[in-house]
């Protein structure tokens, strides 16, 4: 039996080499090792605007700014409509520079709208830096790389994989190659305009964050922000743009950018674009979007202290605790450690880990009301995350910690303050914003999900805002969401098969209570799966 599992593991590293070859020959990413001898790879270095008080959005809102010392102005866009059209706006009056950052974008309809935005700015003259990271960027090198044929487009791809093909088991294998550095991503989400106003919050470029798919809708939250928080959040962009992890995609792609593919890819937006005509996000931002009606004063902003937080981009080097820089969530549990009353956390992707269930028992132990909203196995997009919170789900319950969790079809997604939780669409609803509340004071809003990946393996963005009326916006948002209707409210059950205690999923539907002992609506399948999942040590990854 032993010569058989020498045998395996002879021809599994005999593939790993073949693959590792592969690789090797395909690879296109350029190191100072491999440059010829003088050479450089050329990284120019670049900062935000230096005087974005002489722009038009500076000439509006740095008067605003000085009104209120000492603050920043807020303005909370939960709509995905509402959020796509704001990064139009800003898109649209940029008069310097746009720096976009995010995790993944998208290659669909409104990613493509997203696109010719920038791409327009960029042919008025703005300055427009994007940074993705590259976890999801494999199979489109080859068109959205040809902005960087623009004069006035600069695109970078953060901790990039040396394969560029079409082939995804190419790339799974040099991920297992390589996994120790492929595994450190960047989750930030930034969009700044003239470093002057700035949207940040939980959601990527994609149909399904802007409410346009009919497979799944994202609940989340975007922020406008005005005054000098954009400053340090402009920053962060650029320790990240600079950073020796963000390399240049023009240094990466196999077809190199040409005024050729440029232009192709100009017109093939120019058609996309006059396809989604009549659409709802293609309304001209003369008709009044968030960020105008923010600028004309019908929808004013909230002043409030707070401040900007982000990770170094470095922070996985040396161990993550140990590197100089803000670490985002130590910030965000020493905040929590400090509330007295009230904590509420809206994490779509909850893995607290042993250091986080101490962090909340001891909330608990001092009589804190801890209230926790999640995804339901219904409506998660990610089973092998939620079969490693599944395990967290008693412990929680027995420290008095309650928990919800969203159902995919909302039947009450009106909130009493105004708006709705979802567009009036049928599509399956899953929670994707990342919010903490403090005491009903304080808030945070950002990139960071409440798990152990956000936590060690990702870096983050967000913002703490002292500020009652945002704590009680958002307040409002949680309860709605976590009313009967919406969720399930989770309980201990009866001893199961094994004697450990059981888990009950408390609702409402068609205004009838119901307590299910079972996960509710989950077929045998996903249930298995999950179960199967739980048995790999992979937590810490997740």
């Amino acid at each position: 039996m032993y010569g058989v599992f020498d045998a395996l593991r002879g021809f599994r590293s005999c593939g790993y080499a073949v693959l590792a070859l592969a690789l090797a020959a395909c690879s296109v990413l350029p190191t100072e090792s491999t440059l010829p001898v003088g050479a450089y790879l050329a990284r120019p270095e670049s900062l935000a605007l230096a005087n974005p008080e002489q722009t038009k959005l500076g000439v509006q809102l740095e008067p605003r700014a000085r009104e209120h010392p000492g603050t920043s102005g807020f303005r909370l866009i939960p709509n995905g409509v509402g959020c796509f059209h704001a990064r139009m706006e800003m898109a649209g009056l940029a008069e310097k520079t746009l720096d976009v950052q995010y995790f993944a974008i998208q290659s669909d309809d409104t990613g493509r709208l997203f696109i010719k935005g920038l791409l327009d700015a960029a042919d008025r003259g703005v300055r427009v830096r994007i940074l993705l990271d590259d976890s999801n960027a494999v199979g489109r090198d080859a068109e959205i790389g040809a902005l960087t044929a623009h004069p006035n487009i600069e695109l970078r791809v953060f901790n990039p994989f040396s394969y560029r093909g079409p082939l995804e088991f190419m790339r799974a294998a040099e991920f297992a190659l390589n996994e120790k550095r492929l595994n450190y991503r960047m989750h930030n989400k930034l969009f700044v305009a003239d470093n002057e106003i700035a949207l940040i919050g939980g959601r990527n470029i994609g149909d399904a964050y802007f409410a346009a798919s009919q497979a799944m809708e994202f609940g989340d939250y975007d922020l406008l922000i005005a005054g000098p928080m954009v400053r340090r959040l402009s920053d962060s962009f650029d320790a990240f743009w600079n950073n020796q992890l963000s390399t240049p995609l023009q240094n990466l792609v196999v077809f190199k950018p040409t005024k050729e593919r440029l232009d192709a890819y100009r017109e093939s937006l120019r058609s996309h674009y006059a396809k989604m005509q009549g659409s709802t996000y293609t309304r001209p931002v003369s008709e009044g979007g968030p960020v105008a009606n923010i600028l004309s004063g019908k929808r004013p902003l909230i002043w409030a202290p707070g401040e900007a937080i982000y990770d170094n981009p470095d922070k996985v080097k040396g161990g993550w605790a140990q590197v100089a820089g803000q670490l985002l969530r130590e910030r965000v549990e020493r905040a929590a450690a400090e509330v007295r009353s009230d904590l509420l956390i809206a994490s779509p992707y909850l893995v607290p880990g042993e250091d986080g269930l101490r962090l909340l028992t001891g909330l608990r132990a001092r009589n804190v009301r801890v209230r926790i909203l999640t995804n339901s196995l219904q409506s998660t997009d990610a089973p092998i995350t939620f079969a490693a919170y599944d395990r967290y789900r008693v412990p929680m319950l027995q420290a008095g910690i309650e928990l919800y969790e969203v159902r995919p079809h909302l039947g009450e997604p009106n909130v009493p303050g105004g708006g709705s939780l979802k567009s009036s669409s049928s599509t399956p609803f899953a929670l994707h914003a990342k919010v903490f509340v403090f005491d009903r004071r304080q808030v945070f809003i950002g990139s960071m999900n409440f798990d152990v990946r956000s936590d060690r393996l990702n870096t983050e963005v967000g913002v703490i805002i002292d500020s009652p009326e945002l704590a009680n916006e958002l307040a409002e948002r949680f309860e709605a969401a976590a009313q009967p209707a919406n969720s399930y409210a989770l309980a201990l059950g009866p001893p199961g098969a094994t004697g450990k205690p059981g888990v009950q999923w408390r609702t409402e539907e068609n205004g009838t209570a119901i307590v299910y002992d079972k996960e509710p609506g989950v077929d045998l399948w996903r249930r298995l799966k999950v179960d199967a999942l739980s048995l790999l040590p992979i937590e810490n990854q997740l």
